[in-house]
């Protein structure tokens, strides 16, 4: 790579997301491209949010870091670069790495006519899009995400993001939900 973009990972950002992200398979075509390389690429696109087509010719071909970005998100490894980013941060801040208390919130956002049957009308915001649930913790930070259709319920909607986060947040035991569930039930935490 010829440029240093202010996305790429530092030599310590990177000893950190090594161990998380799956080792180059053996068999096959040998790699042109490292790991390390096709991350900067996956970050640059999202923090500038340009299209995959429009990557800077500094990073490897669009392609190539779309079809690892696309199996990344698919096998897992996405999620486990956030859990053990959060879990560090967690650290840090002198708080336990696994977070016993919740905040669930959903977003409707309008999309394009594309779409299928992630696509739906919200019709109590009046959307036409997707509605994406959220469950963070107490700082902020992203502990589990589903985009839904637009036309699902919040209850519903909060009901496939707890089951999603069941296996993976044991420790977690207060949930706090947003003005828009009108106290349907929590995990111990207050109704609103």
């Amino acid at each position: 790579m010829e440029k240093c973009y202010w996305t790429d990972l530092s030599d310590e950002e990177w000893e950190c997301l090594e161990p998380h992200v799956p080792a180059p398979n053996k068999r096959g075509r040998p790699r042109t491209h490292g790991t390390r390389e096709i991350l900067n690429a996956v970050f640059y696109v999202l923090k500038c949010g340009c299209p995959w087509r429009l990557l800077p010719r500094d990073f490897p071909p669009w392609e190539t870091v779309y079809w690892w970005f696309a199996r990344w998100r698919v096998d897992g490894t996405l999620e486990r670069l956030n859990a053990a980013l959060r879990e560090r941060l967690r650290t840090r801040l002198g708080r336990n790495a696994h977070p016993s208390a919740g905040i669930a919130d959903s977003q409707s956002a309008k999309t394009t006519g594309v779409g299928g049957e992630h696509r739906g009308y919200d019709g109590n915001k009046k959307v036409r899009g997707r509605k994406r649930h959220l469950l963070v913790d107490t700082e902020g930070l992203v502990l589990k995400a589903k985009v839904h259709s637009a036309k699902v319920p919040d209850q519903d909607g909060l009901r496939l993001l707890l089951q999603s986060a069941r296996s993976g947040l044991s420790r977690l035991k207060h949930l706090w939900l947003d003005a828009g569930y009108e106290g349907r039930g929590t995990l111990g935490g207050p109704r609103r």
